[in-house]
């Protein structure tokens, strides 16, 4: 089951993807529930009693949207989190520092809004020349908590969804941090849709991949992570609130634009994809 966000004809409804049919909430609950909203009543026992009274609808006769618009906050982001993404960060000039963290790397992404899928990316070629793609899996959280224990963040997971953290590398470089490079305007991407906790297994181990016009770029699996997901999220918690909705991106596997010699940053009129087993792809067209 999965959480989607779909537009057909300028009417934009919030619903849930059961067996490849398209379930609309406000048929569910009598009204247009938002997805906070909808995170914090949800019952998966009572959502499959009442699928089974309503009408599904197919999901080809709309437009796949990105699950949420506007984050509430910033994005939460987990930096250097795969082994061989730390020694391509080297390479590429971003970071010096060769081998594993010692702790979790902490940073967050500000966003306007987010890119919907097959929506194009904002090159942004006034303030950049070296945009950079990061395939990653992102965490929604489902429950508020702070000093959160590791064996207890599961409970505090509404679900999973794809992110590109979007990269400015120059910006990265010229600021020596890395909110600037990453916060430019209608460069992140995220969707197709938000998978629910239970619809894999704990901790997930999903195959990632990302492709540039169809050249495989990265490739590994979310159980190759540096830190886990409980760990990660139990380290964030200590003195800070996570909110309902909160988006956590888990770090990229090697295979990054700078990564390569020379570099292969984006450009316009590229494709990318970024693959997540069982979540979907997110593709979208740089321009």
């Amino acid at each position: 089951m999965k959480f989607i966000r779909v537009n057909k004809e300028g009417n934009i409804k919030n619903g849930i993807v059961f067996k490849e049919k398209l379930y609309f909430l406000e048929d569910i609950y009598k009204k247009e529930i938002e997805l906070i909203e909808f995170i914090k009543i949800f019952d998966l026992n009572e959502l499959f009693n009442q699928i089974k009274k309503i009408e599904a609808y197919s999901l080809s006769d709309y437009t796949i949207l990105s699950p949420i618009e506007e984050p509430r906050r910033n994005v939460i982001c987990l930096g250097k989190n795969y082994l061989d993404h730390v020694n391509e960060c080297a390479t590429g000039g971003i970071d010096k520092d060769l081998g594993r963290p010692k702790e979790p790397i902490f940073f967050t992404k500000m966003i306007n809004r987010f890119i919907n899928p097959y929506e194009n990316i904002d090159l942004n070629e006034e303030v950049t020349k070296s945009l950079d793609y990061e395939g990653e899996l992102a965490v929604i959280i489902g429950k508020e908590g702070k000093n959160i224990k590791e064996e207890d963040v599961k409970d505090y997971i509404f679900g999973y969804t794809i992110l590109n953290d979007s990269s400015a590398r120059d910006l990265q470089q010229k600021h020596s941090q890395w909110f600037k490079g990453k916060s430019l305007d209608n460069t992140c991407s995220l969707g197709p849709v938000i998978l629910l906790k239970k619809e894999t297994s704990y901790p997930p181990k999903l195959d990632i991949k990302t492709y540039v016009n169809n050249e495989l770029r990265q490739s590994s699996n979310t159980g190759n992570f540096i830190f886990s997901i409980d760990y990660a999220i139990s380290q964030l918690s200590q003195g800070t609130t996570l909110k309902v909705g909160d988006i956590i991106a888990t770090g990229t596997p090697k295979g990054v634009g700078m990564g390569f010699t020379p570099p292969k940053f984006l450009k316009k009129d590229d494709i990318l994809k970024i693959e997540v087993e069982k979540i979907g792809a997110l593709i979208n067209k740089i321009n």
